[in-house]
């Protein structure tokens, strides 16, 4: 995706020749250097070299696969070191091996703030101090406590106990307590909802929850009278120490004082709980993009398993690592990615998305944010907040004088073509794309996209502005975020790489949407991922058992609904999902994933869920507009009003439409993709879309069903012509 360059032709024609007078005098410098410092194994080569070498292969020759990697072609791979089987002997294990190195970190706040917002609204602002860290012997040890200290409240061996949590330190000590005691760790995300954490609640038969303070009092309390079972709750927080206005059948404890408990109990206790490999680690709830939660079952040896696959494609991971946490640990990428890095030895420091930069919306203006502090090496991001950080990007872009945009413009076009032919650009790199890179502390070397399909324009863009490789990874939490990852030398775009150590790939045709293992000139079908990480079922859920499957030779597999295409190196690009087609009353198949793929890097779009009818002939669209572009839609055009007024004006609307159709005929020429694709008809919503809103999951995946709910009226009226 090379950008425009917009100049007067001789200014231009030097600039080029100045560039190609430093390529010249460069290169042969370079090359030698890289000859020399070039890490054993590296792969350098063109971009079509590195497209000819194979990452997986075939094991049986047939189109569909399976498909393995070179590496696991013979056998997959299952563990991360011999004997260490359980999670609780890898803990055990980390804590030997590093014992004073920083595990943990956490930014304490020294002040909160009110700040009023020109709208009228007030915002809570923070400022925060430098980390605090628990090295691996302490989080050993006050994991152990906070382990027997549960088991000193009632807590059983494979009895299962939950986790209604934000991210922070104190979720992962809570699940190593969890997991070296034996006891099944129920995971609910904080943005589920009363109704559906109650479900979950009550179907695992909780007795003890593990929640924080402000979780307890906003969501958990509305609900206990709906959770019977339910005895104990331990709170992360310190204070307060008394709880006043809860059921006197429920007794409330603060973590620090349940660590206590397990330091004071008696030595003449039982024998504690040594879990086995096919013990259940973790049931997770996954948020849902339809219908009830389902809870995924997960063994020792599941998840040892997955973070085995993972691991390997991390190039030179080591104890020197940092890696950011903020996403969800209820969702399996987050949690997979933290046990990756703690599994080498590497520190985390907590963040939230509301303190990740600089720029973040509770970071007081001057102060620093998570990412500055910590300068992180290594980094999990899901689509959206990636979008969101190239939109951010580009909008400053478009805010330079056209000189700096096109010295910009150039800079990205000659890394471009220099990274397609294999080669870095260390002058390039410092001197344009530092600003850029500092936006995440400025130490990445790895940035994992996860979670949902990444489009291939964002994930080109932070290829090169971010100075480091942005890989796309497939998986899901009935796999245990395994299945495949891109390699780091490998910066082709839109796929997501080939199949990880510890799994293997295969086609299956889908006759219905038209997609065949027979197909020319790539096999495809639906995706089905068998190997040692493929999870154990749902819980109580048989009804959804169905997805998986026990081959002749004992491998389990699960049938993901995703649709994807092999490529002749091995590597999977996905291309569909089953649920997402939609046959309109033309007798074509419309992909709502590919529509909304096609127009989320459109400027104008913040947020877009797209919509269809079998019994109709069009596509129509929901759309969170982005504020500024809106903004400045109206200013050109004379229209007035707030964001609410703006949205809800027809002739907004309209305006709105145009961009929207242009930005989608565009794509639709350059993919080849039919016209039907674009929405015919849209409706601006003036509010965004957030998990707590109940329209998105917290990895901000769209909830279909919901977002059909309420929607419903536009629905009947973009469609009824109203």
């Amino acid at each position: 995706m090379k950008l425009k360059e917009d100049l007067n032709p001789v200014l231009l024609h030097i600039i080029h020749l100045i560039v190609w007078i430093y390529t010249f005098f460069t290169f042969l410098p370079y090359y030698i250097f890289s000859l020399v410092s070039r890490p054993k194994g590296a792969i350098c080569g063109s971009e079509e070299e590195r497209a000819m070498r194979l990452q997986a292969i075939s094991v049986v020759g047939r189109p569909e696969g399976p498909y393995r990697d070179l590496k696991a072609a013979r056998e997959l791979v299952t563990l991360l070191r011999p004997g260490l089987d359980t999670l609780a002997k890898l803990f055990e294990d980390l804590a030997r091996r590093f014992p004073n190195r920083e595990c943990l970190g956490t930014r304490m706040v020294i002040s909160e703030e009110d700040e009023l917002q020109s709208n009228g609204k007030v915002f809570k602002k923070v400022i925060l101090g430098e980390y605090q860290w628990l090295t691996y012997a302490e989080t050993l040890s006050a994991a152990s406590q906070l382990g027997s200290g549960l088991a000193s409240l009632g807590q059983k061996p494979k009895h299962n106990i939950g986790i209604f949590c934000e991210t922070r330190a104190e979720w992962i000590l809570a699940a190593m307590a969890c997991f070296m005691q034996g006891f099944p760790l129920a995971t609910f995300y904080a943005t589920l909802g009363g109704q559906a954490i109650a479900h979950a609640m009550n179907e695992t038969e909780v007795t003890h929850i593990i929640t924080s303070r402000e979780l307890l009092e906003t969501t958990l309390k509305a609900i206990l009278a709906k959770v019977p079972k339910l005895r104990c709750i331990i709170v992360v927080d310190n204070t307060p120490t008394a709880w006043l206005g809860y059921p006197s059948g429920i007794s409330i404890h603060n973590m620090d004082a349940v660590r206590k408990l397990g330091v004071r109990r008696d030595d003449g206790r039982p024998e504690q709980y040594e879990p086995l490999p096919s013990d259940i680690a973790v049931i997770m709830y996954t948020s849902g993009s339809t219908g009830k939660p389902k809870g995924a079952m997960i063994s020792h040896s599941n998840i040892i398993a997955g973070i085995t696959g993972l691991a390997e494609r991390i190039p030179n991971l080591t104890e020197e690592d940092t890696y950011i946490g903020y996403l969800p640990l209820a969702h399996v990428l987050e949690l997979s990615a933290e046990l990756v890095c703690l599994s080498h030895g590497c520190k985390i420091g907590y963040s939230s998305p509301q303190t990740l930069t600089d720029q973040s919306t509770k970071i007081k203006k001057g102060s620093k944010g998570d990412t500055s502090v910590l300068r992180p090496t290594l980094m999990a991001a899901v689509p959206e907040i990636m979008d969101r950080i190239y939109k951010s990007v580009m909008a400053k872009l478009e805010e330079m004088n056209c000189f700096q945009q096109t010295l910009f413009t150039l800079a990205y076009n000659y890394k471009l073509e220099q990274l397609s032919k294999g080669h870095s650009t260390p002058i390039c790199d410092r001197l344009v794309f530092r600003k850029v890179r500092s936006l995440l502390g400025g130490r990445v070397r790895v940035l994992f996209s996860g979670g949902a399909p990444l489009s291939a324009a964002t994930q080109c863009f932070m290829n090169v502005c971010f100075c480091c490789p942005v890989g796309q990874g497939y998986g899901l939490t009935e796999t245990c975020g395994a299945g495949t990852v891109s390699k780091v030398w490998d910066y082709s775009c839109g796929r997501v790489g080939g199949p990880l150590i510890c799994c293997e790939i295969m086609l299956r045709d889908w006759p219905e949407g038209g997609y065949l293992t027979t197909d020319k000139p790539h096999p495809r079908g639906e995706i089905l991922i068998g190997g040692p990480n493929v999870t154990m079922g749902y819980y109580k859920n048989h009804s959804e058992n169905k997805h998986f499957f026990v081959d002749e030779n004992g491998q389990r597999w699960f049938c993901t609904g995703d649709i994807g295409e092999s490529h002749q190196d091995g590597c999977l690009k996905i291309i569909d999902r089953s649920k997402d087609l939609v046959k309109l009353q033309t007798g074509e198949y419309v992909s709502l994933g590919t529509v909304e793929a096609m127009l989320k890097n459109c400027a104008m779009v913040d947020s877009i869920c797209a919509y269809a009818r079998s019994s109709e002939s069009y596509v129509i669209a929901f759309v969170v507009p982005n504020q500024k572009q809106l903004q400045a839609l109206a200013d050109q055009y004379g229209v007035s009003g707030s964001r609410e007024e703006l949205c809800n004006n027809k002739v907004m609307v309209e305006l709105v439409l145009n961009v929207i159709k242009t930005a989608g005929h565009n794509t639709c020429q350059a993919d080849k993709r039919p016209s039907i694709e674009i929405p015919r008809k849209i409706h601006l919503s003036p509010d965004p879309w957030t998990p707590e809103s109940g329209l998105v999951t917290d990895a901000f995946k769209l909830k279909r069903k919901e977002l059909e709910v309420y929607y419903w009226d536009e629905i009947e009226k973009m469609y009824g012509g109203k």
